[in-house]
């Protein structure tokens, strides 16, 4: 029972990691995500700037997740709404997600960004339509399935999806932040012992 147990988790695993990898070797015009990332990202730390990041649910989770990688980094990374995020200015850059393409709380946030003349960064699987690409000054495509386009999707057991709603895009985007800590470590020149000594001991 449990050899067979093991036998299922192995292969509903790879089955689901497989669908995120394939998100990356998708065909697009658009430049890859991992590439826009890293370059705004490396962009504002070489002008002294702040990072910023704003998701909702899940997305937010992710990008909060890359803030604190981003730290052990050594850049300053604030997630919008901690009690200690300071006021962002023309130097630094906002990195938002709207997986669909918009939300209302994405909007906002970018929009006090915008006005603010700061940077705006914007993850999304949609990137040709929804209300917060409005407000970017780039946009990072994350070609995985949303919210905004999850019904019939398929991918999964008798037609069924094998990711619902925007796992895949959520996954995806834990995969690529993953990769943007790796590349941003080479640039800036951070050794494994430079960024683990950043780490909390207040745990």
């Amino acid at each position: 029972m449990a050899e067979e147990a093991g036998t299922l988790m192995s292969v509903l695993a790879g089955r689901i990691c497989h669908q995120i990898s394939s998100v990356f070797s998708k065909p697009t015009s658009r430049p890859p995500a991992l590439n826009v990332v890293v370059e705004e990202i490396a962009a504002a730390a070489a002008r002294k700037g702040q990072i910023f990041v704003y998701g909702v649910g899940r997305e937010g989770l992710m990008l909060k997740a890359l803030c604190m990688r981003l730290a052990h980094l050594g850049l300053r990374a604030h997630c919008v709404f901690d009690m200690t995020t300071p006021p962002i200015c023309p130097t630094d850059l906002l990195v938002a997600s709207a997986g669909p393409g918009g939300f209302a709380t994405v909007d906002a946030i970018c929009r006090v960004a915008q006005s603010n003349s700061a940077r705006i960064l914007l993850l999304t699987g949609q990137p040709d339509q929804g209300s917060s690409v409005a407000y970017a000054d780039v946009v990072a495509y994350v070609p995985a399935q949303t919210m905004a386009d999850d019904v019939n999707s398929g991918g999964g057991r008798g037609g069924e999806p094998l990711l619902p709603m925007g796992s895949l895009y959520e996954g995806a985007l834990f995969v690529l932040f993953e990769m943007v800590v790796y590349r941003l470590a080479e640039i800036l020149e951070e050794s494994p012992e430079a960024i683990r000594s950043r780490h909390t001991n207040l745990e």
